[in-house]
């Protein structure tokens, strides 16, 4: 029985004169293409990612073609058929990287994402593709979505496969573990997660029916809009950017000035966190 076929494709896309090639080129990309035409294909498998993405290829949305492109994960070491976990790439303001675990949010990606990552933000497409960092000719890059829910930057040098990061490295990387007005800190022994400076533990939060509560941290007073101080976070991920404002021509200076102003501001920052510090991301 057939599962699949260029009948379709056929019927609707081509002169009745012209033939169909299928071609595994050589980045691994598999396309049918019009036998006269090198560029153009009528349809290619790196539209539609399984578990690994290989250079040349991109996540993300595609307005164009009406695709979203996300990674799967297999469901076993040994079962390839598609498993609970997957990477995507969403469309907030600043994109991310998203893992979510049968559609629940697991985490983000964080800042060295952007090192090994191309990311383009258009009105065509919002898309994430591997860099070329690698200096050996003979190497390639590769990213997994693993089974066991680790996102892997892996390097393939002849048969042998180098593990060279993998998300979540530690307890902080997870989604919103601490909470509200709250951060997380994998080097602090006691606990992992503290009240941002001005705040404090205060009224338990409802977290199920069935189970537990647990502190929330909540502001220790409220002052005057116009008296705000703000305290510089260093090394942090930043907050989702799913309901910020942002400003890509705005300097520091004049995003802190934006932020003042406005009694609903509640955190500022640069879009770039490099050294060119550009762009204004302001809460509300």
């Amino acid at each position: 029985r057939s599962v699949w076929n260029t009948t379709n494709l056929i019927n609707h896309n081509i002169n009745i004169n012209e033939s169909l090639v299928a071609e595994l080129l050589d980045n691994g990309n598999f396309v049918l293409r019009y036998s006269n035409s090198k560029s153009f294909f009528l349809w290619e498998s790196f539209d539609y990612p399984t578990d690994t993405l290989l250079p040349g290829m991109k996540l993300g949305w595609d307005c164009n073609k009406k695709l979203n492109k996300n990674l799967t994960s297999w469901k076993s070491l040994k079962d390839p058929s598609s498993g609970s976990y997957v990477f995507a790439i969403e469309t907030w303001k600043v994109s991310h990287g998203l893992v979510l675990n049968e559609g629940q949010l697991q985490y983000r990606t964080d800042s060295t994402y952007s090192s090994f990552m191309n990311i383009t933000e258009t009105e065509e497409e919002v898309s994430h593709s591997l860099k070329n960092n690698t200096t050996n000719v003979s190497s390639i890059s590769l990213l997994q979505m693993s089974y066991t829910g680790l996102l892997r930057l892996m390097e393939l040098v002849g048969e042998e496969m180098n593990v060279l990061l993998h998300f979540p490295n530690d307890l902080c990387d997870f989604y919103n573990v601490c909470g509200d007005n709250s951060y997380c800190n994998f080097n602090n022994k006691d606990s992992n997660c503290a009240c941002l400076e001005g705040f404090q533990l205060g009224h338990d939060q409802y977290v199920s029916s069935l189970t537990k509560t647990k502190k929330r941290c909540v502001k220790k007073s409220y002052s005057s809009c116009h008296k705000k101080e703000f305290k510089k976070m260093k090394n942090m991920k930043l907050p989702d950017t799913q309901y910020t404002t942002v400003e890509t021509k705005v300097g520091f200076e004049e995003c802190e000035n934006k932020c003042v102003m406005s009694c609903n501001c509640t955190a500022f920052a640069n879009v770039d966190m490099g050294t060119s510090g550009s762009g204004c991301l302001i809460w509300t």
